[in-house]
């Protein structure tokens, strides 16, 4: 079915009785011809491109919980390419570029709203650095506005422009960046997906890698064994473990990220803004609540739920940028737990196991790449070979000396 203004109405005549399941509830066929492991928005995405873009629909999507109950739904849904690097901005471009077409492409409203993306800045050296990105964004065609105090004052009143230690000077602005709606992603690539033939088996837990002669034949699962010519993880987090099934040790650690909401609000933040005296962003959902995040619990956990030593961390930090949310209330709080990669920058590759493909290391940006990472990694399996964009995500990039390293923190997953 697909979705529109007249479906709608002649729903609405039948007594909204005739609408269809927006996915089905398949049982596993012995075999596939690919499987990805993970039903969050990457491993969605990929099975929807490949459906789409290559032709490829005898796959099926594993999920141990409910589609989405990852990272793909505990994110504080910010989509931006705002980034310095040749290794990450053409690649972020990509996803930019995907975002803006989505709902269109896959009949469902996700609730994209380019509302803006801002980067504070507060010393010169600050401003120097925000200059070079802006400068290597527009080199690459994207677009980036490097605004004053007064002019970031005309947009945000409300910010804490006199902080005794960070005064804010400007701001680095990316008008095509904003959000969307993190779960909508989710249930718009799996119905794209469903739509075109692949199978998505929910709460379906990969227990093990069955190879033989050094290939993959198969994964073990609580839903019995199921067959495939490629296996490819997604499954962000929990990446490590699934990995060590097939004899994998990979260059990321499993981090904790928290993300808070206030209560609703009348809208006053119209914009992303992101505070560059701390790990803080911040925007206002559609229906008030304040959507605000910062650091990552900096010890190493599965667990989605994080401490509050980080809770009073990141207030503390929100209250220092705009002093009104002192009055707000906070009323949820949860977690996602993050493959934070040594350079900070995710891994699209193929693994020495000639039919084992691996999607992984997205630190902070996984929500922001869901659309590119889906189509390159699509791309990988059908032909073997990287996409353009992608082609510096190698896994080998740490030991051939190439890191993608955004922040230049070097060679430790918590610092990026």
């Amino acid at each position: 079915m697909r979705y529109s203004a007249f479906s709608i109405l002649k729903q609405a005549f039948s007594g909204n009785r005739d609408w269809t399941p927006v996915w089905r509830e398949p049982q596993p066929k012995p075999h596939y011809d690919v499987i990805i492991v993970g039903g969050g928005g990457h491993g969605l995405s990929t099975a929807y491109y490949l459906a789409k873009e290559f032709g490829i629909t005898n796959v099926a999507v594993l999920e141990k919980g409910y589609l989405g109950s990852g990272n793909v739904g505990r994110n504080t849904t910010i989509i931006r390419s705002n980034y310095l690097l040749p290794g990450n901005e053409p690649f972020y471009e990509f996803s930019m570029k995907l975002w803006e077409g989505l709902e269109q492409d896959f009949n469902y409203n996700a609730m994209v709203s380019q509302r803006g993306i801002i980067n504070l800045f507060h010393s010169d050296g600050q401003k120097d650095e925000y200059t070079r990105r802006g400068n290597a964004m527009r080199m690459h065609g994207v677009d980036a506005e490097l605004l004053d105090r007064d002019e970031v004052r005309a947009m945000m009143p409300y910010l804490n422009f006199d902080h005794a230690r960070f005064p804010i000077l400007g701001g680095l602005l990316q008008r095509r960046g904003g959000t969307a709606r993190h779960d909508a992603v989710a249930w718009g690539y799996a119905r794209g997906a469903d739509s075109r033939g692949v199978d998505l088996i929910q709460h379906c837990e990969v227990t093990g890698i069955r190879r033989e002669n050094g290939v993959v034949t198969g994964v073990e699962t609580t839903r019995g064994f199921i067959g495939c010519n490629k296996l490819a993880l997604a499954a962000a987090g929990n990446t490590t473990t699934v990995g060590r099934m097939a004899d994998l040790e990979l260059p990321i650690e499993t981090h904790v990220l928290q993300a808070f909401v206030s209560e609703g609000l009348k809208p006053v933040i119209d914009n992303v803004i992101t505070y560059g005296a701390g790990h803080f962003y911040i925007s206002q959902s559609d229906k008030g609540g304040l959507v605000f995040g910062a650091d990552i619990d900096y010890y190493s956990s599965y667990a989605q739920r994080g401490n509050l030593a980080t809770v009073e961390h990141t207030i503390e930090e929100g209250v220092s940028l705009i002093p009104g949310l002192s009055r707000a209330r906070v009323l949820r709080a949860w977690g996602g737990v993050m493959d934070m990669s040594m350079d900070g920058s995710p891994i699209i590759d193929r693994t020495p196991i000639d039919n084992l493909y691996l999607n992984c290391g997205w630190c902070y940006g996984g929500f922001k790449a869901t659309p590119a990472s889906g189509f390159c990694f699509a791309h990988l399996i059908a032909k073997n070979e990287s996409h353009d964009v992608s082609r510096f995500m190698r896994l080998d990039r740490f030991e051939r000396g190439f890191p993608i390293d955004e922040g230049g923190k070097g060679p430790q997953p918590n610092l990026h």
